[in-house]
């Protein structure tokens, strides 16, 4: 059976088709790319002792800071119950800190401490490893080209939550 013939199925009841296979599955594909991808960062942020959430989290902060807490978990693509215990514990580390908004004085902002930056430059030349290994082993030019493609898939469901808002 080639990709074609796999990616819809007929249905067994007849009446229709069934979903595709699971090796034709985005979803399962890209978790399972991704569970690829992070068993090689786990042990390096679990020695650490960090979570792979609280990277992110801090890893988008470096990048953007400050930033209220809706828009640093929807950045760091982390669920905002989840971000509430995560900043507590990072805050309790000393690698972020709470501010009040100027602006709005019932949300506060938040930002990476001199302690967050200087924890994750400890970890980036591991992590940098990590990438060099993965980016020689699959291709660097394969390897951005994938990146791109990524990005404008999740663009795609950006403009369409600014389409939904708009209307």
């Amino acid at each position: 059976m080639n990709a074609v013939d796999r990616q819809t199925v007929p249905d067994r009841s007849g009446q229709g088709r069934a979903p595709v296979h699971l090796d034709r599955s985005l979803p399962i594909a890209l978790l399972r790319a991704r569970e690829s991808i992070m068993t090689r960062f786990r042990p390096l942020l679990a020695e650490h002792g960090t979570t792979e959430q609280q990277w992110r989290v801090l890893r988008v902060l470096q990048e953007t800071s400050p930033l209220d807490a809706s828009r640093l978990a929807e950045r760091a693509c982390v669920l905002a119950p989840s971000l509430t215990r995560m900043i507590k514990t990072l805050h309790d580390r000393g690698f972020v800190r709470r501010m009040q908004d100027n602006g709005d004085a019932r949300r506060s902002m938040l930002s990476i401490t001199p302690a967050g930056v200087a924890f994750i430059e400890m970890i980036v030349p591991s992590a940098l490893a990590i990438h060099d290994e993965l980016r020689s082993r699959y291709g660097a030019q394969r390897l951005e080209a994938l990146i791109d493609m990524l990005n404008e898939l999740a663009a795609i469901e950006e403009s369409a939550q600014v389409q939904d808002g708009d209307q």
